[in-house]
Formats: C-alpha cells, sequence, structure tokens
C-alpha cells in the first residue's frame, strides 16, 4: 500500500445538525461526536441505532426523533459496540430496551466509577462539554445475542449480526429491503481506524465479508454514508501496518521501536487535522501495540510448528486472499429476539 495523504472532509463533531433520510424512515445524523446514530420508523414504534456521547447531542437527537414520529414508542436501542461513543447515550432514551452483542455487555459491566472519571477527564481540554457528563448513568444491555439475532415490527425488518474484528463486541445492523447496513466502527471513512483492542485478521475477515453482504450503502461508525468498495480502505490500511509490524519484529526491532518509526509512515494513508495530531499519533501507537502482539504470537506459533514438523501451514502465514477463502464467506443467519414487550 503506498503511502499517501487524502483530502480531508470536516466532520460537525461538536455541533448538533439535522436528520437525513437515507431512505424512507431511515434517519442519520453524521454531525454528532463519537459515532453516527440512526434510527428506523415502524408503525409500531422505532428501532435506534447507537447513541450519542455528548449529552447535548443526545438530548437533540431524542428531540428529533419525537419530532419525525411523534408518539411513536422507542422499542429499542441497539448498540453496535460497547466503546463510549456509541453507548454511553444510552440513558436519553429510557425506557427503551437496550440490545447488544453478549460480549457488549461483559465490557460495559465493568465500567466503573474510574470508567466514568476517565471519560469526565478526557474532556479536561473542553469545559463545556466536561460540564455536561458529571451525572453519567451506565445503562447495560437488557437482550443480547451471541451471532445474531433479527428484529421484525410494523413491516420492517432489521438484523443484528456480529462481525467482530474492531472489538470483540462489534456488530452490525442489516436492513435488507433497503440494502444498508449501519456497520460502526468496522467501517472508518478517510480516518484513521481505533485498533488498540481489535483482532486484525478477524477485521480485515469482517470488511470482505460485509463486501459479500448485498448491501448497496453503509453507514460507517466514522464518517459519511458510503458503499461496500470503501471498505478496501481500511483493508488495505490493516494490511500495510500488519506487514510494516511484522517487517520490525523479524529484525528484531521491539515494540517501542516499531512505534517509533512506524508511526509517521502511517500518519500519511489518512488525513490528520493539525488539532487531532496527538490524539491520533497516540491512537496509532495503540494500534501497533495490538498488531505487534499479534504478529508476535502468529511468528511463534509458526516457529513452534515448524520445530515440531507440523505438515499444514498456519493459516496467519497465508496470503490475505488464502486466508479469506479458509474463512466463512456470509455473515450467520440471524435468529428472533425473543423478548417480552
Amino acid at each position: 500500500m503506498a503511502a499517501r495523504r487524502r483530502t480531508s472532509f470536516k466532520l460537525g463533531v461538536t455541533g448538533l445538525g439535522e436528520r437525513q433520510e437515507i431512505a424512507p424512515g431511515l434517519f442519520i445524523n453524521t454531525f454528532y461526536r463519537g459515532c453516527t446514530p440512526g434510527f428506523l420508523v415502524t408503525d409500531e414504534g422505532l428501532i435506534l441505532i447507537d447513541t450519542p456521547l455528548i449529552p447535548e447531542q443526545a438530548k437533540d437527537w431524542r428531540s428529533q426523533i419525537e419530532a419525525e414520529a411523534p408518539g411513536l414508542p422507542i422499542l429499542y436501542v441497539f448498540n453496535t459496540d460497547h466503546h463510549r461513543g456509541h453507548a454511553l447515550g444510552n440513558q436519553y432514551f429510557l425506557p427503551a430496551t437496550i440490545i447488544a452483542h453478549e460480549r457488549a455487555y461483559k465490557e460495559m459491566s465493568g465500567y466503573t466509577q474510574n470508567f466514568k472519571e476517565r471519560v469526565y477527564n478526557s474532556f479536561k481540554r473542553e469545559p463545556e462539554i466536561q460540564e455536561q457528563l458529571t451525572n453519567i448513568e451506565i445503562i447495560l444491555p437488557d437482550v443480547t445475542f451471541t451471532d445474531s439475532a433479527r428484529l421484525q415490527y410494523g413491516g420492517r425488518e432489521m438484523q443484528l449480526i456480529y462481525a467482530g474484528g474492531h472489538t470483540p463486541a462489534t456488530s452490525i445492523a442489516w436492513l435488507p429491503e433497503e440494502k444498508i447496513a449501519f456497520v460502526g466502527d468496522i467501517l472508518w471513512v478517510d480516518q484513521h481506524p481505533y485498533m488498540a483492542q481489535a483482532d486484525s485478521l478477524e477485521w480485515v475477515s469482517a470488511l470482505r465479508r460485509l463486501r459479500t453482504l448485498g448491501a448497496e450503502r453503509l453507514v460507517p461508525g466514522h464518517g459519511p454514508v458510503c458503499d461496500p468498495d470503501d471498505t478496501i480502505k481500511v483493508e488495505e490500511y490493516i494490511l500495510f501496518k500488519r506487514q510494516r509490524v511484522r517487517d520490525y519484529y523479524l529484525a528484531g526491532k521491539t515494540k517501542n521501536e516499531a512505534k517509533s518509526g512506524l508511526v509517521g509512515e502511517m500518519l500519511e494513508l489518512f488525513p490528520v487535522p493539525l488539532e487531532r495530531k496527538t490524539k491520533i499519533e497516540s491512537q496509532i501507537k495503540s494500534g501497533i501495540n495490538r498488531v505487534y502482539r499479534e504478529v508476535q504470537r502468529e511468528e511463534e506459533l509458526a516457529a513452534a510448528e515448524s520445530r515440531n514438523g507440523a505438515s499444514l501451514p498456519s493459516p496467519v502465514n497465508a496470503s490475505p486472499v488464502q486466508q479469506a477463502q479458509a474463512e466463512a464467506s456470509l455473515m450467520p443467519a440471524p435468529v428472533a429476539v425473543e423478548t417480552a414487550q
């Protein structure tokens, strides 16, 4: 992957913005910080995808939802992930039923007072936002799933599908009739993906499976609505990072040496706003940390197999195409969610 700097676009990360209807009764807002939330209008009620991190934005989003569909209850809030940008706003959409992957429940169950303080302190340079975060409530999922689930209300269908890769909880919302998928942080458009909790090979596999889903448009966790081919850029980014980290590892370089040597290379692959350069550099380093540990395990496993005379090659040493062929090419079939209404 040749290093290149792309033209940057400005995201309204602190404003409110107006909802955008991307299909009949299906809305998003790309102006909120932390994620791109959406909601689906059905005759029986509303199904939300993710919730804004900043309280002012979460309250604004609820106001926009109620203005669009007055009198309809919010049936579900689906969190595509457990990260704060997708789930911390849950408290502003009660009494909806919260649904997420079972691993998201496990992660969110560990959000203690220390977690709340870290969130609060992360906005120390933005006191107007920090002031809003004095009463954080962690609202855990009421319903969880393992592989997939199906929500059917008012003649509309939404499939919830585990994808993994970005985190062990990352899942997508697939609307087969509309041919639109909300893919959470599997996809970042013209932005450096956050990889501190990633399984990089699983992430590449998830991106490839998205291209087999049949979607015509994707709603990423970060960035504008795009098409499935935009997943290729993130795949290239991940594979490039894996290869360069492996180069450093095989050259006997330490993890810290890999970080020092590779941050500059990685910065060139996506736009970096000057005001966010320090944060993105830190984000890239955390991703290199994660990939270095993966590569180390892969190389140690390969060496052990070689010593033991293993006749079959390790999947981690196969080419990206061979890796993809060795994995399932389709998302799991969804099953109906069982919950009392």
